[in-house]
């Protein structure tokens, strides 16, 4: 497959922002991807584009006619457009860059994208959803959570796992309505709904039902000098005092993963709760950014037995891959994972199933994220079949 041309433009995601739509002519057609957006960034991940989303359009133009001469017919010919833009654009041009050659590649040998990862691989990752939320992602002018999401992880596939978390989704109105006397059945940026209710009061609704879940607490978006500043209800912890609240939590809800619990440099507090609690899963996101030198550090320091991988936080698939081989070799647990902000692109299924990840984390409801949980369905049906 040669890339004959490559054009680029702006859309809107989900949260109605800006971002960036990829679109390749090859010798067997024309493909398009686009990327996300991130709301609740991690200090360490790459620039969503180099200078500007209007800078990344120009320079994607300009460099059109450097592709004619590659041809890509596996994953890791990506380095080969790599070469080319790498340096030249920011993190969300490239991944969705790199989206489409994978497209165009399964398109000319007739095969799914995932199979151009790992034509053997048989896994399904579980579905991680958002159901309720605080944090960055809930705007709301009274309290909210300061947990960024409360997470439903079904212990079933994709189509039942889908239909699980819709059933409790709507369970959950009923029940924050009982609870919360200001809830109007407003949803967030990730479609989760929005209480005035603190995190306690939400763990204690989740406790009631029979399924996995978890929280992405999001530390780095409120800490400061030092120290955790909680507004439901008002009050500031300092490291150690975060570390014994968690730990409380994980003890009296069984909470059964736990993302970002402390702010992004601090490894020693993460290996402490994972020391506490190995058979939980203690999760990086902005900690690791998808990011082999961060996993790397992790992993030497005993941080972490789970990591988000974001393919926009890098944009690079290559460093996807390394990552992923990091992981693996360490026995890590990957989260296959959107962001706030998200188009309706399915490509992270097939990610998810080409690089083998244990979940998946995609929301359950909303346009954007029922694209991704539909294809890994689809996936999960012709894998089985």
């Amino acid at each position: 497959m040669i890339i004959q041309k490559v054009g680029a433009k702006k859309i809107k995601d989900s949260r109605g922002d800006f971002t960036i739509e990829i679109s390749v002519q090859t010798d067997f057609g024309k493909f398009s991807s686009s990327a996300p957006n991130g709301k609740s960034k991690g200090k360490y991940e790459a620039k969503s584009y180099k200078n500007n989303l209007e800078g990344d359009i120009e320079k994607i133009k300009e460099l059109s006619e450097y592709f004619s001469t590659d041809v890509l017919e596996k994953f890791d010919d990506l380095r080969r457009i790599e070469d080319v833009v790498k340096g030249h654009v920011g993190a969300n041009t490239l991944f969705a860059l790199e989206s489409c050659a994978l497209k165009a590649m399964a398109k000319e040998q007739k095969k799914e994208i995932w199979e151009i990862i790992n034509p053997n691989s048989k896994k399904i990752p579980r579905l991680v959803g958002n159901c309720i939320g605080g944090g960055l992602h809930s705007t709301t002018d009274g309290t909210k959570p300061d947990f960024q999401e409360f997470l439903l992880i079904p212990p079933v596939g994709a189509k039942a796992g889908f239909e699980l978390n819709k059933k409790i989704k709507k369970e959950l109105e009923f029940l924050i309505k009982k609870k919360d006397k200001k809830f109007s059945s407003k949803k967030n940026d990730e479609d989760a709904w929005i209480t005035s209710l603190g995190d306690k009061e939400v763990l204690e609704i989740l406790s009631s039902f029979k399924i996995d879940f978890g929280i992405d607490i999001a530390s780095s978006s409120f800490h400061k000098r030092k120290k955790y500043y909680y507004s439901n209800p008002k009050l500031e912890r300092t490291a150690d005092e975060q570390l014994f609240y968690l730990l409380n939590l994980l003890r009296n809800f069984n909470i059964r993963y736990i993302e970002d619990p402390f702010e992004e440099e601090d490894f020693k507090a993460f290996a402490s709760l994972l020391e506490k609690f190995p058979d939980r899963l203690i999760v990086g996101d902005d900690l690791t950014v998808t990011n082999s030198k961060r996993l790397q550090k992790a992993i030497d320091m005993k941080s972490i037995n789970a990591l988000i991988v974001k393919p926009n936080q890098c944009g690079s698939l290559m460093e996807v891959k390394r990552v992923v081989e990091l992981a693996k070799a360490n026995k890590i647990k990957m989260i296959f994972s959107h962001r706030s902000g998200e188009t309706s692109e399915n490509i992270l299924a097939d990610l998810a199933v080409g690089f083998e990840a244990d979940f998946i984390k995609c929301g359950i409801t909303g346009p954007e994220r029922e694209a991704k949980i539909k294809r890994l369905i689809e996936i999960e049906k012709n894998i089985k079949d």
